[in-house]
C-alpha cells in the first residue's frame, strides 16, 4: 500500500492572497488581479513589476505589509491537524521574499516556492524554481511511491490537481469552478479535511 501525502496551495487556502493586501494598503486596484483571474502566470508577475516599478513600491514595502497578515481563519489548525496525521508539502507560487514570516505563523511546514530578483529593494524580476513546478512536485512524489492528495484555488493550481491522485478546490472562485467541474468544490477547511481523512483512511 502507498503512503500518501497532502500537497495544497498557500494562499486563498491557508493564508490571504498577498497581492490583494497589497492593493488594498497601496490603493492600486490593478494589483488586486491574481491567479484566480490570470492563469498566464508570467503575464501576470509582468504586469505586477510594472505597476510596483511605475508607483514607486518596493519589496520592503510589501513585505511590511505581509508582516500585518494573519493565516486564514482556521487555516492554522486544520494545517496543524493534518500534519498530525500525514507528510504535508505547501506548493505555491509565492516568492521567497514573501514567505516567512507567514510560515513562521504556521509552524514552518515544507514550502516548495520561487525567488524574486532584487536590486537596491527594487524587484526587477522573478525566477522560477522550474515551470510548472506544483504538478511537476506532485509528479516527483508519485515517483517516490507516494499517493498525492492535492487542494487549491486558482487557475495555477489545476496542473496540480489533475497530476494528484485525488484533486479539490477550496475558496475557489466560481470562474475557475466552472471551467474544472470535475474537482470537488469545497468552501471550508473543515470540508475539505473531512474529504481528506476518508481518503487517507481508504489507504491505511
Amino acid at each position: 500500500m502507498k503512503q500518501t501525502i497532502v500537497t495544497l496551495d498557500l494562499e486563498g487556502v491557508l493564508v490571504p492572497e498577498i497581492w490583494i493586501a497589497v492593493a488594498e494598503k497601496t490603493g492600486i486596484p490593478d494589483l488586486r488581479r491574481t491567479t484566480r483571474d490570470e492563469p498566464d502566470y508570467d503575464k501576470l508577475m509582468r504586469s505586477r513589476i510594472g505597476i510596483l516599478d511605475r508607483h514607486g513600491i518596493k519589496l520592503s514595502d510589501i513585505q511590511a505589509v505581509i508582516g500585518t497578515l494573519a493565516p486564514l481563519p482556521g487555516g492554522k489548525e486544520f494545517l496543524d491537524e493534518l500534519r498530525a496525521l500525514t507528510q504535508v508539502v505547501i506548493l505555491s507560487d509565492t516568492f521567497e521574499q514573501f514567505a516567512q514570516p507567514l510560515m513562521r505563523q504556521l509552524g514552518w511546514p515544507a514550502l516548495f516556492c520561487h525567488r524574486l530578483l532584487v536590486a537596491e529593494d527594487r524587484i526587477t524580476g522573478y525566477a522560477l524554481r522550474m515551470a510548472d513546478q506544483k504538478r511537476q512536485s506532485v509528479r516527483a512524489l508519485q515517483l517516490l511511491n507516494y499517493r498525492v492528495l492535492a487542494a487549491g484555488d486558482s487557475y495555477n493550481d489545476t496542473s496540480m490537481l489533475l497530476q494528484a491522485d485525488r484533486g479539490y478546490l477550496l475558496h475557489a472562485p466560481d470562474n475557475v469552478k466552472r471551467e474544472f467541474p470535475q474537482f470537488p468544490a469545497l468552501e471550508t477547511h473543515a470540508d475539505l479535511m473531512a474529504r481528506l481523512k476518508a481518503e487517507l483512511g481508504r489507504s491505511n
